[in-house]
């Protein structure tokens, strides 16, 4: 059968050609393609599912008891623990509902806009004019007058503020304030929001293209990481802030009010004054009993001194001239004292020696440099060191501590610390720790040490 033959000598001949072997292979790959493509629509179709449900549905029920229980003791004491317990609770359960494309949606468009919005509000003093007089509802037309600014632009940017409840909306393009509102219309709230945006935010969302070029190294260089990056200089941070009057006093705003109602360690239920500090202390007329090292315009030890004002010795403010320069007036039991902790520490003996925020600021290798000039001032047996810094814990961690993180990492190149970074850090200072007291998780802490 010739025919037969033929053909099949055809075929035969087409399976070694490029012709069929072309055809097998487009054939092969839209079979393949087909395949990849059922796969990836099946796992598409899949993610689609998680990401509009509930992050953590399965956690409702326990949260929603956690937040009768937290509510019931909140409504009956009204003190601060019960209200942080309430207040975690509920985040704990806005996020459990909230599904991942709402979250994605609210982190990428809502909040990043919010602080646009705010300082938007800040620069043209809107929240202060919707607080004069008596707070009562003000159409947009009247404070776009007041404020010299367009009706129509106001009009959307307080519309975003309220659907985000920084105001509150009372009628069409009418609005009162709320607490949130009123407090920023004081600078010392209002200007961490253009302190952080001008000096720092560049650097948080360069952050990623800058580790990416460095291999996703941790930043230990004061002098050359996300912040030099972000900002094209070479500068400190702190070098760059102090050339920029106007962000100096901003900073210097917001570190105020982030200390606002923060738990001190000088209270009787953080760490006990009276009985490891005072107790034991020289009473001479050369005693001094407290130097706050890079203690900058005086707060803490001022508060000391109020809530101390028996304490036996002398108390000491320590900075830099220019940071000493710029204080008004201060308590007349405080000396001041132009000092800079990178050099030998002047005071000999003291009964403690005192540094807030500090060392976050630096690498290990720079605050052994500080630490160095404080221990050689120290007596053995009776100086105590005592650092008031926050101390991540190993889990459940605060938003609050791992932002400020964050933070370190971005700006500064530096970072806080959990417990055994501590530990080690110190011991390589020569000091050992007596105790970390620690308040409300590690959110503030006082670690208390001595010579080793």
């Amino acid at each position: 059968m010739p025919e037969v033959n033929g053909v099949t000598d055809c075929v035969s001949n087409c399976v070694s050609s490029k012709v069929f072997n072309g055809t097998s292979n487009r054939v092969s790959k839209s079979i393949s393609d087909s395949t990849s493509n059922r796969v990836h629509a099946v796992k598409d179709n899949s993610i689609d599912i998680i990401a509009t449900s509930p992050c953590d549905g399965e956690s409702v029920p326990g949260l929603l008891e956690e937040i009768a229980e937290h509510g019931h003791v909140f409504l009956s004491n009204n003190d601060r623990r019960s209200r942080l317990q309430l207040l975690k609770a509920a985040r704990s359960l806005f996020r459990a509902l909230e599904t991942p494309r709402e979250t994605m949606i609210r982190l990428c468009w809502a909040e990043a806009t919010l602080y646009a919005a705010i300082e938007t509000a800040i620069s043209m003093g809107l929240f202060s004019l919707m607080d004069e007089k008596d707070r009562i509802a003000k159409k947009v037309d009247q404070l776009a007058s007041m404020a010299g600014s367009d009706p129509v632009l106001l009009s959307r940017i307080m519309k975003h503020l309220a659907a985000m409840g920084v105001i509150k909306e009372t009628g069409p393009d009418e609005y009162v304030p709320t607490n949130l509102s009123r407090t920023l219309a004081s600078p010392k709230y209002a200007d961490g929001f253009p302190c952080i945006g001008n000096s720092m935010t560049p650097s948080f969302y360069k952050l990623s293209e800058y580790l990416s070029k460095t291999g996703y190294v941790n930043p230990t260089n004061a002098g050359d990481g996300p912040f030099q990056y972000a900002f094209n200089t070479s500068q400190h941070y702190f070098a760059w802030v102090r050339d920029h009057q106007s962000i100096l006093a901003q900073f210097n705003n917001h570190m105020s009010a982030y200390h606002q109602g923060r738990p001190s360690w000088m209270d009787p239920d953080f760490y006990p004054v009276q009985d490891l500090l005072l107790k034991g202390a020289r009473t001479d007329k050369h005693a001094v009993l407290l130097v706050d090292v890079g203690g900058g315009l005086g707060h803490d030890i001022e508060e000391f001194h109020r809530k101390h004002p028996a304490a036996p010795g002398h108390l000491v403010l320590q900075d830099l001239p220019a940071v000493l320069g710029q204080i008004e007036c201060i308590d007349d039991g405080i000396m001041t004292m132009a000092h800079d902790f990178f050099t030998e520490q002047p005071i000999k003996g003291a009964r403690a020696y005192y540094m807030h925020s500090i060392l976050h600021d630096w690498s290990d290798e720079v605050c052994l440099q500080i630490l160095e000039g404080i221990t050689a001032a120290m007596k053995p047996g009776y100086s105590k060191l005592l650092i008031n810094e926050n101390v991540i814990p190993d889990v459940d961690a605060d938003w609050q501590l791992t932002a400020q993180d964050i933070i370190m990492m971005t700006t500064l190149s530096s970072a806080e610390r959990k417990e055994q970074q501590w530990q080690r850090l110190l011991g390589q200072a020569g000091l050992k720790i007596l105790k970390i007291w620690t308040y409300e998780n590690g959110v503030e802490s006082l670690i208390e040490c001595e010579l080793v």
